[in-house]
């Protein structure tokens, strides 16, 4: 029995931010140390941060990263470690894993499978590298391998997928352990999803069963560029079994997961397997030998992963949405150097989740860190002792500002939703008249025109300008906070465009964005009725929730509803999916919607039809002006990280002339 103690650290890294990046590693390798782990991996691209973007084409960046991996190598005398970086060879970037064995390099493997779709850019900034080749890189007068690479450590036979890798359909692994590897190391950089981290367990565990190998994956964590979420999810499989799994969305910059596992057991297992056909020949260039030997652990076998009870409940999709959206919020104020963040709050479903959303995450903030380390991470000008002693919610009246901005069709409804929230959080809260700006508009252009405007003739120009006079007060408010403002406008909007530019989509961030509004209303329903585990209710809510959402732009005695300016948001949503995710053609989505809304009438779901492609289509240039979203769904309708569209067409007007035929 030869017992290893692995760690699988998931790191909060920062594009090109060297010096927290290194900081980060160097603290995980201590703390590895601290737990007599003696085999490390670390994620994908640790040390430049994974969301570089064209950043990875400079020979400049790779130069960077490797002098920091130079600098990092006397910190881990003694250990294994697998740590990621950018590689310049032979004029094209790699996307690499140094293996570092006791202070010193033995080699880079290289990815062979990167991922170039959705959210994914990497065949732009890097070359996929060819199985079964070997090169060499040089560095002064130091010859190092690069490439297919196993690591033979002390009779301990070491290889890498590196994220994609374990993604696709031939799998490095399937190679790997027929040339006799006993642990597989995946460092990876994989953004968070909805329900992802189920396929991420399944790989890990799966592989270690059919490779008969001990599996260790290390994930990246937090807001590394702006974007994408990662989530951490480290994991630690061996003969088929889940023996550790990291706790995700962790505010703390460094998570380790450790386990003791058996590589003789897995060696046992392969013997048994009639299907396992070993290379039988001696090593080649492609094996590394290194003479270290990997401490054995005198701990027992780690058997039971610890894994948190909501990832087993009732509301796994509710519990991730408020987890990953608190930690993209916390990870960006504190790395845009935000003073917080300013909403305007107009007592509907949208703003009044950013709001809860931001007000959690300043409490999570202060409970998981403890206000210290909250206003360290943070960066918000404070003192702990000015905090007194509740010091989240005074935290959150400080930087959470909000603000109703009333108009003369505004109601006693959503002023009063606004104000409890808004006081039930803590935030502090303004309530602005800007109806004397809005008749100072109306009455210039009717100047200008020489006659009236009327709801019967200027119904949008009306709507329009009372988003728009909203935003000059809110951003004056934001400057003068420095808090940042986020805009309020969710997936179902985007997607017929059922947003004023230069209104109501004002802000420096977009939260909800990529989250339909048929969820959002499920989970604020859900925050009202209980919340997450370990969290809080927001009982006000009760007052957004009993609301049909409605723009609130036309006169009070024109009762407007969103879902009467549109269709129900439950259909919209469902057209959204169809015609955008599943790339269906109108006539192929009414024989959908016909089996899933059989009592809608067959004219009714024509016209939703003509009306989503209608406004789809030309609202392609507002989708490319939205402030950058929080990417959370997969097959989301962000034009800059998942769902191309031009922004001049021809209006799917031909296959609508079939839908009427």
């Amino acid at each position: 029995m030869r017992r290893i103690k692995t760690g699988a650290a998931v790191l909060n890294q920062t594009a090109l931010d060297w010096d927290n990046n290194q900081q980060n590693i160097l603290r995980a390798i201590n703390e590895a140390r601290a737990a007599n782990v003696s085999l490390l991996c670390l994620p994908e691209l640790a040390i430049t941060g994974y969301g570089c973007e064209d950043a990875f084409h400079s020979p400049g960046t790779a130069r960077m990263a490797w002098d920091i991996l130079k600098s990092i190598l006397p910190e881990t005398k003694g250990m294994v470690v697998a740590l990621g970086l950018p590689v310049f060879h032979r004029s094209t970037m790699y996307n690499c894993a140094c293996l570092i064995v006791d202070g010193k390099i033995a080699g880079l493997a290289a990815k062979q499978n990167l991922a170039g779709d959705g959210i994914h850019y990497e065949p732009r900034f890097f070359k996929a590298w060819p199985a079964g080749v070997v090169g060499t890189v040089r560095d002064g007068g130091d010859r190092i391998p690069i490439g297919d690479l196993i690591f033979d450590v002390g009779g301990v036979r070491i290889g890498f997928e590196i994220c994609e890798d374990a993604w696709v359909a031939t799998r490095p692994g399937s190679s790997l352990v027929k040339r006799g590897v006993d642990i597989i190391l995946n460092p990876s950089a994989s953004h968070f999803a909805f329900g992802k981290q189920q396929v991420r367990n399944r790989f890990a565990q799966e592989g270690s069963r059919a490779f008969g190998v001990v599996y260790v994956y290390a994930n990246q964590l937090g807001n590394d560029s702006g974007r994408a979420i990662y989530d951490g999810g480290a994991v630690i499989a061996t003969q088929g079994k889940m023996v550790a799994i990291g706790r995700r969305f962790s505010f703390d910059s460094v998570r380790l997961t450790t386990a003791v596992v058996d590589v003789d057991a897995n060696r046992v297992q392969r013997a048994k397997l009639s299907s396992y056909h070993p290379n039988v020949g001696t090593d080649g260039e492609d094996t590394i030998t290194v003479t270290h030997v990997i401490p054995t652990s005198e701990e027992l076998l780690t058997q039971t992963p610890i894994q948190e009870k909501w990832e087993n409940g009732d509301h796994v999709k509710e519990e991730e949405f408020y987890r990953a959206q608190t930690l993209g919020l916390f990870d960006y104020m504190r790395k845009s150097w935000s003073k917080g963040f300013v909403v305007s709050l107009s007592g509907g479903v949208d703003s009044a989740a950013v709001v809860s959303l931001v007000s959690l995450m300043l409490r999570r903030g202060v409970d998981e860190l403890g206000v210290e380390r909250f206003i360290e991470l943070s960066r918000l000008p404070v003192k702990a002792e000015e905090l007194g002693d509740d010091p989240a919610k005074e935290v959150i009246r400080r930087y959470l500002h909000c603000a109703y901005q009333a108009t003369r069709n505004s109601g006693d409804v959503t002023r009063n939703a606004a104000r409890g929230l808004a006081e039930e959080l803590g935030a502090t809260f303004h309530e602005l008249d800007v109806d004397p700006i809005l008749e100072g508009y109306v009455g210039m252009i009717e100047g200008a025109l020489g006659r009236k405007l009327t709801w019967e003739t200027d119904d949008i120009a009306l709507q329009n300008i009372q988003a728009r006079v909203r935003s000059p007060g809110i951003w004056m408010l934001a400057n003068i906070t420095g808090g940042l403002l986020l805009s309020t406008s969710n997936r179902s909007e985007a997607a017929v465009g059922y947003a004023t530019m230069d209104g109501d989509t004002s802000g420096g961030l977009s939260p909800i964005a990529g989250i339909d509004k048929a969820f959002l209303r499920k989970w604020l329903r859900w925050m009202e009725a209980g919340g997450p585990e370990g969290g809080i209710s927001i009982p006000a809510l009760k007052a957004v929730n009993e609301q049909e959402p409605t723009a609130e732009l036309r006169p009070q005695e024109m009762k407007q509803t969103d879902e009467d300016d549109l269709m129900p948001y439950e259909v919209l949503d469902e057209i959204e999916g169809l015609a955008i995710r599943d790339k269906l053609n109108p006539v192929e989505i009414l024989s959908e919607l016909a089996r899933r809304f059989p009592d809608a009438g067959e004219e009714q779901m024509k016209e939703w039809i003509r009306r989503f492609f209608r406004l789809w289509t030309r609202n392609q240039w507002k989708r490319e002006r939205y402030a950058p979203s929080f990417h959370v769904d997969d097959k989301n309708l962000d034009p800059k990280t998942w769902c191309r569209f031009p922004i001049l067409s021809g209006g799917f007007a031909r296959e609508l002339r079939e839908l009427d035929e």
